[in-house]
């Protein structure tokens, strides 16, 4: 009976969290063009209207360049910070992590709003590159907690065997860690990369109206009127999401990537 109310009691949280995803599903395929659930007819039109519409197209393209780049660039503000921790027991040397994790714990506006006062006391205030360096800031933590835990399940003796056999640390990173890392790097990647396809505020704090990505287009739209090709990008990008982290899910240890403990820990 315990277990039967546990699977009811499951199946409830699983259907709330899940209905905002089902009726924007429905609102997405009405074939006219009305926020409306139940769907109005069926109509896969305003899924195309992204790839046709040239502002819709724009800002997927603008969405994917902003999130490709600037995953790509925490990850390389994360790696050696990474690297130098796991090879640095020095007290001091927290302070660096804590460096790293402060810009995603503070709330996305504050942050926002001291890249925006930045980017405009420099000069640079709506210049693309500045929202992938800002996008770059405010994800870092996450390759840096993937690639702290990667570093962490090296075995220290594989390194020191590394080093005995005569090779430099840049051979031992080259040869023995980053293959050990690779699947923390390519995680690190993902997840930057989908929370930045997503985010919103940092983006129009430091680009404005320069560059729409969808995000910022989806909320421009909004002042005309709305339109089930709102919803469509809502679906395409929870269907990207969870096809990355699928893709993770299938290829690497999900589990371990998010933090659990092995059975051997």
């Amino acid at each position: 009976m315990n277990a039967l109310l546990q699977r009811v009691y499951f199946g409830l949280v699983g259907l709330f969290l899940v209905l905002p995803i089902i009726v924007v599903a429905g609102v997405s395929v009405n074939a006219k063009q009305d926020l409306a659930f139940p769907p109005k007819g069926f109509s896969l039109g305003w899924y195309g209207e992204i790839f046709a519409n040239p502002e819709w197209r724009n800002a997927l393209v603008a969405s994917i360049t902003l999130a490709a780049l600037s995953a790509a660039l925490a990850l390389l503000i994360a790696l050696p910070l990474a690297w130098f921790l796991w090879r640095r027991h020095a007290p001091w040397a927290n302070v660096f992590q804590l460096l790293g994790i402060a810009p995603f714990t503070l709330p996305p506006v504050i942050t926002a709003l001291g890249l925006l006062t930045f980017w405009a006391t420099t000069g640079f205030y709506g210049q693309p590159a500045t929202a992938v360096i800002s996008h770059a800031i405010f994800f870092v933590t996450l390759p840096l907690v993937t690639l702290s835990l990667g570093f962490s399940s090296i075995d220290r003796s594989l390194v020191e065997a590394a080093a005995t056999m005569g090779a430099d640390d840049r051979t031992v990173f080259r040869t023995v860690v980053l293959p050990l890392i690779l699947p923390y790097l390519i995680s690190g990647y993902a997840f930057a990369f989908v929370l930045s396809l997503n985010e919103y505020i940092v983006a129009y704090m430091t680009i404005g109206f320069t560059m729409e990505t969808l995000p910022i287009k989806i909320f421009n739209a909004l002042r005309y009127g709305y339109t089930p090709t709102m919803a469509s990008v809502t679906i395409l990008f929870v269907a990207i999401a969870a096809t990355i982290f699928g893709l993770v899910a299938r290829f690497g240890d999900l589990p371990k990537l998010l933090g659990a403990m092995s059975s051997r820990d």
